[in-house]
Order: C-alpha cells, then sequence, then structure tokens
C-alpha cells in the first residue's frame, strides 16, 4: 500500500504518541510498504533541511512549548496527494495539520482513517479549564467520525469511546521493545549516582511531569513508603511544566530528566519499584516498558495496567481513580519485598508476550480493508 500517515508529533520528539508512531512507520516499511509521514517541522529543523518526510510550517503547542503543531494546509496537501495519490490517509492527530489532512482526503475522495492516542477532553480539569471538556469532547467526537473507522489501544478504550457516541471503533494495541527495555541493563554505577546503594530500594516515575499526570499521588505514596524504608530513593525521569515547582518542594529526590534510548532503558532497568498514578491516559507506554524492564509496577486498573498487570504476580494494582487504594495498592508492593525478584521474572515474560511484529500486521490489515483493497 501507499500510506500517507499524518501526525503532529514524531521523533526525536519524546512522548507515547512519538514512539508509537514510529515503531508502525517501521514495521511497515519493513513490510514493503510505501509510508509516507507528514508532520509539522521540529523547533531543531531548518527550513529546506533534508529529510524523507513531508514536513509543513508549524508552531509551538500552549503549555507543550517543547511539542509543535501543524499548520492548516490543505490546499499544500491536495496539490501534493492529487499528483501522488495515497490508497489510504492515516490521521494520528487532531490538531490543524490532521483537521487539513481530513478535508484534503475528502475533497480527493480518499479514504481516511485515524487513531485515538490523547484523552484531550480530560486534561482539562488538570489544567483548571473544566468547561473545555464539553467542547473538547464535541471536536473529537465529530473529528474521528468523519473517518473510516477510529483505532484505540484498549478494548476498554474502545468501549469508553463507544459510550461517547464514536463510531466505527477498532482496536490497535501496543507492542514493546523487549531488547532494548531489559533487566540486564541494571547499571550499579547509575544507581550509585542516585544515592542508592545495591541494596537500597529504588522507585521510579517516567513522563511528563504534568498536572495531567496525577504526579501528586506518586509524591504522596514515595513519601509513605519511606516512612516504612527509610533508605527507598526517588527518581523521576521526564520533564515538563511541574518539574520546576517539585524540585523546589521535594529537592531530595533525583530529578534525571529526558531521557532517550539505552540511556532510558538503563535507567528503567536500575530501578525496583515504578509508580504510575496516572488517570488519563489511552494507553501507557511506559507500563509496558518497565514491565520489560522487570520492574514491579503498581497502578491503576486501567489501559496498560489493566492489559497487562496482574495482581500479585506481575505486579500489583489498585481500582480506577481511588487514591487510597493506590497507595494500598504500594504499601503491598514495599510489604512483598521479598517476592520482588519473582514478580520482576514476571513482569518480563509478560513483556516477552507483547510483540510489534503483531501490531503492525494488524495495522496494516485495518488500512487496507478501510481501503477496500483486496
Amino acid at each position: 500500500m501507499r500510506i500517507a500517515l499524518v501526525t503532529e508529533t514524531y521523533p526525536p520528539e519524546v512522548n507515547g504518541v512519538a514512539m508509537t508512531l514510529s515503531r508502525l512507520v517501521g514495521g511497515l516499511r519493513a513490510a514493503g510498504h510505501e509510508v509516507e509521514v507528514v508532520r509539522p517541522r521540529q523547533a531543531h529543523e531548518k527550513v529546506g533541511e533534508a529529510t524523507k518526510d513531508f514536513v509543513v510550517p508549524g508552531m509551538a503547542i500552549p503549555f507543550y512549548d517543547s511539542l509543535r503543531i501543524g499548520l492548516p494546509v490543505a490546499l499544500r496537501l491536495e496539490r501534493r496527494w492529487r499528483v501522488s495519490r495515497p490508497d489510504v490517509v492515516h490521521v494520528a492527530t487532531e490538531g490543524p495539520l490532521g483537521l487539513a489532512s481530513l478535508e484534503a482526503a475528502a475533497r480527493l475522495a480518499l479514504p481516511a482513517t485515524s487513531s485515538f492516542h490523547t484523552n484531550f477532553h480530560a486534561y482539562g480539569g488538570a489544567y483548571g479549564a473544566s468547561l473545555l471538556r464539553d467542547f473538547t469532547l464535541v471536536y473529537l467526537r465529530w473529528f474521528h467520525n468523519r473517518t473510516r473507522c477510529t483505532l484505540a489501544p484498549t478494548r476498554q478504550m474502545v468501549a469508553e469511546l463507544a459510550e461517547l457516541r464514536f463510531r466505527r471503533l477498532g482496536v490497535m494495541a501496543r507492542g514493546v521493545d523487549t531488547r532494548l527495555f531489559d533487566p540486564a541493563r541494571r547499571d550499579e554505577a547509575l544507581r550509585a549516582s542516585w544515592g542508592a546503594g545495591p541494596g537500597d530500594p529504588v522507585a521510579l516515575y517516567v513522563g511528563r511531569i504534568a498536572p495531567e499526570k496525577n504526579l501528586g499521588l506518586a509524591v504522596e505514596a514515595f513519601l509513605r513508603l519511606r516512612e516504612r524504608e527509610p533508605r527507598l530513593r526517588f527518581v523521576l525521569v521526564g520533564d515538563g511544566p511541574a518539574k520546576a515547582g517539585l524540585q523546589r518542594a521535594h529537592p531530595d529526590f533525583h530529578y534525571a530528566g529526558m531521557r532517550r534510548g539505552e540511556e532510558l532503558a538503563a535507567h528503567y532497568a536500575s530501578g525496583d519499584l515504578f509508580l504510575f498514578p496516572s488517570v488519563t491516559e489511552t494507553f501507557g507506554n511506559v507500563v509496558t516498558e518497565a514491565l520489560a524492564s522487570g520492574l514491579v509496577t503498581v497502578g491503576y486498573d486501567y489501559a496498560a495496567t489493566r492489559e497487562h498487570v496482574r495482581e500479585g504476580r506481575n505486579g500489583f494494582v489498585a481500582r480506577f481513580g481511588d487514591p487510597a487504594a493506590f497507595h494500598a495498592a504500594a504499601a503491598r508492593a514495599l510489604a512483598e519485598r521479598e517476592r520482588w525478584p519473582g514478580l520482576r521474572e514476571a513482569a518480563r515474560r509478560t513483556a516477552l508476550g507483547i510483540t510489534w511484529d503483531a501490531v503492525v500486521v494488524r495495522f496494516a490489515a485495518d488500512l487496507r480493508a478501510a481501503a477496500c483493497l483486496a
């Protein structure tokens, strides 16, 4: 197939959507499909800089100045696709560039599909703008219902979107790179730089340091756990608008900043307990990365945690949205520290069964069906 994949975030930007799309594009190309990535020019790129992607003008996103959105260049896309017509247009983000791609595809009678990666309608409360939730939901529903199918990462998310009157839904699961994320990357020298000795437990958080991640709950859980185990350390990997305030309030935590590739994998593998308090995920790739790295995961019962974490077998699960239950799950995890070696092995085994190859094959089949190709 000839596929145009439209996204407003892509590596080297660091987030779950960018990582997922990069894996899909790589897998599709390896399978012989021709994929053109349509994306905004990133902050580090100069006008005219060589790239195999189709790059359009962009601008910084408010509150997310490290990311950019594409400008609404529907006519430019229409001219390009009229000359070089794709079999299907897949739209991964709902910003101005995504909307422009839907308009161009409609004018050219091109089949269009979409994927649902981010619960933007759930972010309003975290930023003190709850009144925007309904407006955002109406827009997202209208946007996705214009496409031939919308792919969400879990069956749970598909059911939730169906209740919100999204139509023509399907599942596009997530894989994990178990060669990169591997317990063998554990690094005692790295742990020592965190102030952790060989036997000291380390709690880890990986992700954006921002209000929508509910990070305050992880901080509170860690502080309670440290009362029981004074040697416990807390390491946060990532960046975001709440980082400066958190550093002022808790200078004793270790802030590792943004990490990529093997550095990120070493940080995962060098931790012990993974605290994931977010309630706004569509999936949560960090959960499967933590499992692959052999961490004991504590998370709410939804998204990736519901799909892959089993209470007391490869991690610990809390009733969704219940802070008291999250604290109890974290306490269970620490209380069963003597079982951590077995839990870590079970987490790794779980991850070994989550492959990107199967995800790519299913995604290609969904695109082929939407394009009505034999």
